[in-house]
């Protein structure tokens, strides 16, 4: 399954950062396709497999570009496969704010400069088929082919 998300990368070392302050601790933005085996994720009933379901060669690409100096509530992510949009959100629906997601995860774990937060997804997860191609449109363009 593939998910195109937001990357929030970290610029400056960010420990129990208030919500007010999180922002300030953000380098920029970045796009992500957050591949999922999903076939492999329950398969072991009594132990969810979220870590090796998510951890293969080419599973999570980001990049080619981080941007910087921009409004984060103003941008919309589409995800495109095999050339057919699949999902297109504004980062404005997301259930918690840049901020405040941010903001919760400094206060389990200090975050440090290059750290990278992926923002999960609101619609259009779906499975990827052999040579299927992934495109996310947002910040940039980043394509993940798999076969």
């Amino acid at each position: 399954m593939f998910e195109g998300e937001l990357g929030i990368v970290i610029g400056k070392a960010c420990g129990a950062a208030p919500e007010a302050l999180a922002l300030d601790r953000v380098f920029g933005y970045t796009c992500a396709n957050d591949v999922t085996a999903a076939e492999i994720l329950t398969r072991d009933a009594s132990f969810t497999q979220g870590s090796r379901a998510k951890g293969f060669d080419t599973f999570c690409p980001m990049g080619q570009a981080v941007a910087t100096g921009l409004d984060p509530s103003t941008l919309s992510v589409t995800t495109l496969l095999n050339a057919e949009r699949r999902q297109h959100f504004p980062v404005s629906d997301m259930r918690s704010s840049v901020a405040q997601r941010v903001s919760l995860i400094s206060f389990d774990m200090t975050l440090f400069h290059g750290d990278v937060i992926l923002c999960g997804t609101s619609v259009g997860v779906e499975r990827v088929l052999p040579d299927s191609t992934v495109e996310i449109i947002g910040i940039g363009r980043l394509g993940n082919r798999f076969g």
